[in-house]
């Protein structure tokens, strides 16, 4: 159902992945006359990066994942970073960026000056350091500050046909900075997307509405969560395991919210797996053949429409 292909950079073993996915189990986007309307309706993320902060360029297998970043829709940013630049598709003019927290290989203010995205949304918790970290990225670039909105917990912004939640991540920063994930709804599509963060919490559960101890609940039918620490048990004894999570992590709580139904996917959809650590995992190819369902790693480049 996916059609990957591997681009060589010359001069570098540089393998840059760039595919065209469906999230609708057997309906083929790219072979039925249904395409238009089925990316109308549904919410198309693109992965314009899927590597964790010790991705810093290609290694010794001849792959490279850039820092994590998607684009939804063809317009709005979560997360970006000048390694992420060659991943947007041409001419594509971001109306907004939401960041999820203040790290380096998530947030860089120079990076949306100079691709002119108008909106920021962020923590309010941060919107000191926001201020002058685009200010400095101002005065050195000669771009105006865009409008930055600060987000508080639970809160919601309407993006056209797009509304984006606002929910708590298990991340440090500091002691005054609270990391974000978020529920990305479209018409009757609901998709959570959790990077960086150690499990989900609680209370962003509940407002998700994806706790089992609320009745009754808002289920959800698409998931984008990282998987820093890798895969197997050692993943779970990493030092990490307070602000990231494993791919055993991603698992019991995919199980508990399909059990649940919490989580109700079309057939053949797969959990999205990012935010993939260089030094804990293996290649792509070995991600594909041993993750287990409905687990699938994401790779720079990969388009997926989520729908109801």
């Amino acid at each position: 159902m996916d059609r990957r292909y591997f681009l060589k950079t010359v001069g570098a073993a540089t393998a840059v992945a760039a595919a065209s996915e469906t999230g609708l189990g057997a309906t083929n986007l790219f072979k039925d006359n249904k395409k238009k309307e089925v990316l109308q309706k549904g919410l198309k993320v693109r992965f314009l990066g899927t590597g964790a902060a010790d991705w810093k360029g290609p290694d010794d297998r001849g792959e490279y994942r850039r820092l994590s970043s998607v684009l939804l829709d063809d317009r709005i940013l979560i997360d970006f970073t000048p390694t992420d630049l060659d991943m947007l598709p041409e001419g594509c003019r971001p109306e907004c960026i939401f960041y999820t927290h203040s790290h380096s290989d998530h947030y860089n203010p120079e990076a949306i000056l100079k691709l002119g995205v108008p909106t920021v949304h962020l923590g309010k918790t941060w919107m000191n350091k926001a201020w002058r970290t685009f200010s400095d990225a101002s005065n050195k670039t000669g771009i105006p500050v865009p409008e930055i909105v600060p987000l508080g917990i639970g809160e919601v912004t309407v993006c056209g046909d797009i509304r984006i939640t606002a929910l708590p991540a298990n991340h440090a920063i500091d002691s005054t900075e609270q990391a974000l994930i978020y529920l990305i709804e479209k018409g009757p599509v609901r998709v959570i997307y959790a990077t960086d963060t150690g499990g989900i919490m609680g209370v962003a559960a509940r407002i998700a509405g994806i706790d089992p101890h609320v009745k009754p609940g808002n289920p959800i039918n698409g998931l984008i969560m990282e998987a820093t620490m890798g895969m197997g048990d050692k993943g779970d004894e990493d030092y990490r395991l307070f602000t990231h999570s494993s791919v055993n992590t991603v698992h019991r709580t995919v199980k508990m919210m399909l059990n649940r139904k919490r989580l109700i996917m079309p057939d053949g959809q797969y959990v999205y797996l990012t935010h993939l650590a260089r030094t804990l995992h293996g290649t792509q190819a070995e991600l594909d053949a041993n993750l287990p369902s409905p687990l699938k790693a994401a790779y720079d480049g990969l388009e997926v429409v989520f729908g109801a």
